[in-house]
């Protein structure tokens, strides 16, 4: 039976259900308009490591750990772990996997990954291939700092439309069965690329995606935008969620009044000197797998739209004058 609907989109007949999720987050995160929905928040950046780099890898084995003990599961259980994060060869993802000896699928989405994992992992369990996956991405905003822009010790100035990268992490475990969100539809993204060669100006370069996935999604299932409780992009932040709003509109939708961005939601950015707000893998994931996952177990709302948002680049493109590329993956979560 053919499960793909319209042109991008695939409905899960068998519904794979997020039975566990676990989140950790940095220092800044942790102050907050969230602070109270997340599972951790470290104390300082190192997290008791020798490098920024290190504190990633153990930000995300822990979060993974901590999921599947949530799920009453061991990593033996565990039929695959899909994750990826913004360094070099994925370097923190590789490094959490060779701990945990779990079936492993490197991803790389950029800051899509956490949805690109979830699309991924609930077409695994639909598929009957697996039992349990583990979704996962992690970010930290110093080892990200540290390669594509400057490290901290530069002191270099940002621009009023930079975001934060956000250190932290955000695991779900996918199963079948039981009162837990069911994963319902997957949207996958198209490559999209308007020119932006502002790596200071991340919002702008992700945002056609956002809205190239979005009018698909709706397009594909018939659904309006008031279908869901909440439409929640991965990390456009306050630049890139105005432009968003702005450019579905042209095409019919209007998603003003249930539309939400991650990026715009972690930080106070006024009062903690976020500038556009936050970014990164660790954005939409945290906020996902802490603040929304709890609102659907507590069935204070019924369902979410979360579109995760990533910008192709790398270090050598952007010093080479090539403009930035975008994806967004969009999963439908209802409870």
């Amino acid at each position: 039976m053919n499960k793909k609907i319209g042109n991008r989109t695939v409905q899960l007949k068998n519904e794979p259900r997020i039975i566990s999720a676990f989140s950790i987050v940095g220092p800044r995160e942790g102050e907050g308009p969230l602070k109270q929905y997340f599972d951790e928040i470290l104390k300082d950046e190192l997290y008791e490591t020798e490098s920024y780099e290190k504190a990633e890898a153990k930000i995300l084995t822990n979060t993974i750990q901590e999921a599947i003990k949530r799920a009453n599961l061991k990593n033996k259980d565990i039929d695959y772990l899909l994750a990826g994060d913004l360094l070099n060869q994925i370097i923190s993802s590789s490094f959490a996997a060779r701990q945990l000896e779990i079936p492993f699928l490197g991803l790389y989405g950029a800051c899509s990954t956490m949805t690109e994992s979830l699309s991924l992992g609930s077409i695994l369990i639909d598929s009957d291939i697996g039992e349990y996956v583990v979704c996962a991405t992690a970010s930290h905003f110093c080892s990200a700092e540290r390669q594509f822009r400057f490290p901290l010790e530069y002191g270099s100035q940002r621009s009023q439309t930079c975001q934060w990268t956000v250190t932290g992490s955000g695991a779900m475990v996918l199963g079948k069965g039981g009162n837990f969100p069911k994963i319902t539809y997957v949207t996958t993204g198209v490559v999209k690329d308007y020119g932006i060669k502002d790596a200071n100006n991340m919002g702008a370069a992700m945002a056609p995606a956002a809205v190239d996935t979005l009018y698909n999604h709706f397009k594909d299932t018939g659904r309006k935008p008031e279908y869901y409780d909440v439409i929640v992009t991965g990390d456009l932040g306050s630049i890139g969620k105005e432009i968003t709003q702005k450019l579905l509109l042209e095409y019919g939708y209007d998603i003003r009044n249930n539309y939400m961005d991650c990026g715009d939601m972690i930080f106070n950015n006024q009062a903690q000197g976020t500038d556009a707000g936050g970014s990164g893998c660790g954005c939409s994931a945290s906020v996902a797998a802490g603040y929304f996952y709890k609102k659907l177990m507590r069935k204070e709302i019924k369902s979410i739209l979360l579109i995760s948002t990533g910008a192709l680049m790398s270090t050598t493109s952007s010093l080479q004058g090539e403009s930035i590329p975008g994806i967004a993956h969009a999963v439908s979560i209802e409870m």
